[in-house]
């Protein structure tokens, strides 16, 4: 199928289904509004899964559609230009998923999978921790196999969804007096279970989707182990390579709904004829198609997330998206002061508000700066 069939295709299931009742998650559920209509999203995962549309990049043996990058591309932005709403499976679909299928055994893959394609089973990830932010390496959550069972002690926290997943990939420290990046294992963990205690976290924008994760003497299967005991931080750093995937082209596009809010914001204020707010909102949206740009460049070199434009790419767009955010505010004025009830406003605000820890969850800025230096410039370590 030609790329321009394939669009009008995606666009045309959109127009068909995102309607009647699921109308109200037109463009909700994104970065900083994940807490939208939550069971209404999990019913809209089903829909999508009758459709065809999850997992359209794996391959075929495994359930998916295995479609070239070229139709996976076109897809997310089809979807987010619809006003498509934030996928409550995509940490399953996009991250456990392609670690599953390239590092997973057979019957995790078969025990997994399928759940995950169907819209059914929803997956968190439990890797930061108090005092381990954004250096796996310094994790301190343990496990150790006992009587055929995984046993898991420690705490996660900034945890995405979790009081809304079944299930939880965890890193843990399986080798007693291990450091750093040696004797980590990766653990798939039921979360309904009397060792596993979430508490949510509650942010400045009014919501709460972070959660901190306790686990005290949680247990999972013993063949509920990603790679071998102490492979954690391989199988850690593949899946963290599928986080810089396709779906960012999808990202694009919600951004790109937020700058037009933003621009439809200075227009009813009046200020779209000040120069220096004009100057800005151009730059924005250059800002926005150099991201683009840039990610097509990944796509088309075929790697997978670890090359050193994926390196460049979360320093570029959480560093952009902030920016957006203040610009918001900037031309909300004083009506940006009090807690806005009505849309765009309320959007705008919530750009802001969350923006601000874009630049520090999946990596600091000050983190992602030594991934570019030492990985892509192969600078030596400081």
């Amino acid at each position: 199928m030609d790329e321009k069939t394939f669009r009008a295709e995606v666009a045309d299931w959109m127009a068909r289904h995102l309607v009647g009742r699921f109308e109200v998650l037109r463009h909700r559920g994104g970065p900083g509004d994940e807490t939208a209509h939550p069971e209404l999203r999990r019913e809209w995962e089903q829909v999508m899964a009758s459709g065809g549309w999850i997992g359209l990049g794996w391959p075929r043996a495994h359930g998916g559609r295995e479609l070239p990058v070229s139709l996976q591309v076109a897809f997310h932005e089809e979807y987010a230009r619809a006003g498509g709403p934030g996928r409550m499976g995509h940490i399953g679909e996009t991250l456990l998923a392609p670690t599953l299928i390239d590092l997973g055994t057979p019957a995790q893959q078969q025990r997994f999978l399928p759940g995950i394609r169907e819209g059914r089973t929803f997956w968190c990830q439990g890797y930061s921790e108090p005092g381990a932010g954004s250096d796996l390496a310094a994790i301190r959550s343990r496990c150790w196999l006992e009587n055929g069972e995984w046993h898991l002690q420690g705490q996660k926290v900034w945890t995405s969804l979790a009081h809304d997943s079944e299930w939880i990939f965890v890193i843990a420290r399986s080798t007693p007096g291990s450091v750093g990046r040696e004797g980590l294992s990766f653990l798939l963990v039921p979360l309904a279970q009397p060792g596993v205690e979430i508490r949510p976290i509650r942010q400045m924008t009014g919501e709460a989707e972070f959660n901190e994760v306790f686990f005290d003497d949680a247990r999972t299967a013993a063949d509920c182990i990603v790679g071998a005991p102490g492979d954690g931080w391989k199988v850690a750093m593949a899946l963290l390579g599928y986080e810089r995937g396709l779906s960012t082209l999808g990202q694009q596009m919600h951004f790109s709904h937020e700058l037009q809010l933003l621009v439809d914001a200075a227009r009813a204020a009046g200020v779209d004829h000040d120069p220096a707010l004009r100057r800005r909102i151009a730059e924005a949206w250059i800002g926005l198609r150099t991201l683009r740009a840039n990610a097509l460049r990944i796509f088309a070199r075929g790697e997978s997330g670890v090359g050193p434009e994926a390196l460049v790419y979360k320093y570029a767009w959480s560093n952009w998206h902030r920016s957006l955010g203040e610009l918001a505010m900037d031309v909300m004025g004083t009506a940006g002061d009090l807690q806005a009830d009505n849309d765009p406003l309320r959007r705008l605000q919530q750009v802001f508000f969350f923006s601000r820890a874009d630049t520090i969850y999946a990596g600091t800025n000050e983190i992602q700066l030594n991934l570019i230096a030492e990985r892509g410039l192969g600078m030596p370590r400081g």
